[in-house]
């Protein structure tokens, strides 16, 4: 049977919050990509999703990436910050377990709609929109369908949810939700490992782990597989593209660091250039810029689009990535996008996270806690080093490949087979 043929059965409703034109969230790439890659693998998606007015922010270029013959069904849904608040005020009861609990109201008839008309063989639904899951728990219960749980990063969280009335909501839920679900997938091994943990009584391999990762389209050429020298006549560009916050990824230590090298004479304005791309709060990462007395050799710098980010990160020297431990469990989405520019990565991290785990197993081996900055000075001048002497770790072409969002959705289309074929 070819592809098309199977495509015919083998239909799959996603139903993902995250999805053009909303903005601001990395969760549209691996909601969209699942939808533009699976069918390569036998599997036709549909895609359940909210009307874009629901969205506080849009970009409508991203309509253009959404496929041609891809059934995208908009329902119903308020944002009980805007549509239901008074100047940013709303009752907490119009939102729980989030925001956009009203997405309910429209998603589930709309889905039972495109069920019936479409016969798909699964329901997938992914977080960290509580309410997709609360409409894929009820079309589950509904029509009986097999049902696959995206949950990316864990729902519950030692900081997260904070109001206790959304705790609760959130708990149950999540514990429906693992329970009733075929397969619950999680994009890192301590996010997976967590929830063994918390659910001992449920079979390990329920719970799989499908990464974030890379779209191929964005890019042009594979770069050559070695980080060449330096010439020592222009600044070294390190460059950090993406969110900085007051905690977990701080940079203030790593500007303590960088004020150390150059009171040592180890780095200077004409030798070291560092581009801190769309960091969000511009004027407060260049006040500790201004603070750290390196402005001559840091700037924060203003967002750019997402094609030119991956320009200017394949043009870098180096990359940094910033994750520390309120994160540990999480991987920044940059990571996959990092591999691919194959340029040498310094990892600002927490050693025992995720991140410092992911890294280490691809063989970048310049880290150095994200807190500390007399150890990042240490690493940062070793960092440098290898730059100049053009003998810096870059991604192997194997991780490359295995990086994809296209190899991810051949990996979800693998667990959606292993369901449908009970």
């Amino acid at each position: 049977m070819s592809n098309k043929d199977s495509n015919m059965h083998n239909r799959a409703l996603l139903i993902a919050f995250h999805f053009p034109p909303q903005s601001g969230s990395s969760g549209i790439q691996r909601s969209l990509s699942f939808s533009r890659h699976l069918p390569a693998s036998g599997w036709e998606p549909m895609v359940l999703t909210a009307k874009a007015n629901v969205y506080e922010a849009q970009n409508p270029s991203q309509l253009a990436s959404i496929p041609a013959n891809l059934t995208v069904r908009r329902a119903f849904a308020l944002d009980a910050k805007r549509h239901l608040g008074w100047r940013g005020r709303y009752l907490n009861a119009s939102a729980l377990p989030d925001r956009w609990i009203t997405w309910s109201l429209g998603a589930i008839p709309a889905g039972l709609s495109m069920i019936r008309a479409q016969r798909p063989r699964l329901i997938w639904s992914t977080f960290p929109i509580a309410t997709a899951h609360l409409i894929g728990l009820a079309l589950h219960r509904l029509t009986g369908l097999p049902w696959v749980a995206d949950f990316r990063d864990p729902m519950l969280q030692p900081a997260y949810p904070t109001h206790k009335g959304q705790r609760r909501m959130y708990a149950w839920i999540e514990q429906q939700t693992i329970r009733r679900c075929q397969k619950a997938v999680f994009t890192t091994q301590g996010a997976m490992d967590s929830y063994r943990e918390r659910f001992p009584d449920i079979r390990a391999d329920k719970f799989v782990v499908i990464e974030n990762g890379y779209e191929e389209d964005a890019f042009g050429p594979v770069p050559a597989g070695t980080a060449p020298a330096a010439a020592p006549d222009r600044p070294l560009v390190l460059v950090h593209s993406g969110l900085l916050y007051d905690t977990g990824r701080d940079p203030s230590a790593f500007l303590e660091a960088l004020a150390r090298l150059k009171a040592a004479g180890v780095i200077a304005p004409g030798s070291l250039r560092i581009v801190l791309r769309a960091p969000g709060n511009i004027p407060a990462v260049s006040a500790l810029i201004d603070k750290y007395g390196v402005a001559d050799i840091a700037a924060a710098a203003a967002p750019v689009p997402y094609r030119e980010a991956l320009t200017e990160m394949a043009c870098a020297d180096g990359l940094l990535l910033f994750q520390g431990t309120p994160f540990n469990n999480q991987i920044p989405a940059k990571v996959y996008e990092y591999f691919r520019a194959r340029k040498p990565i310094f990892g600002l991290v927490d050693l025992q996270g995720e991140t410092a785990r992911v890294l280490g197993a691809a063989g970048f081996g310049d880290v150095a806690f994200i807190d500390d900055a007399g150890e990042i000075a240490a690493a940062l001048e070793r960092f440098l080093g290898h730059l100049r002497a053009g003998n810096a770790h870059v991604a192997p072409l194997e991780l490359v490949e295995r990086s994809s969002r296209a190899h991810r959705a051949r990996q979800l289309a693998a667990v959606f087979d292993s369901v449908v074929s009970k």
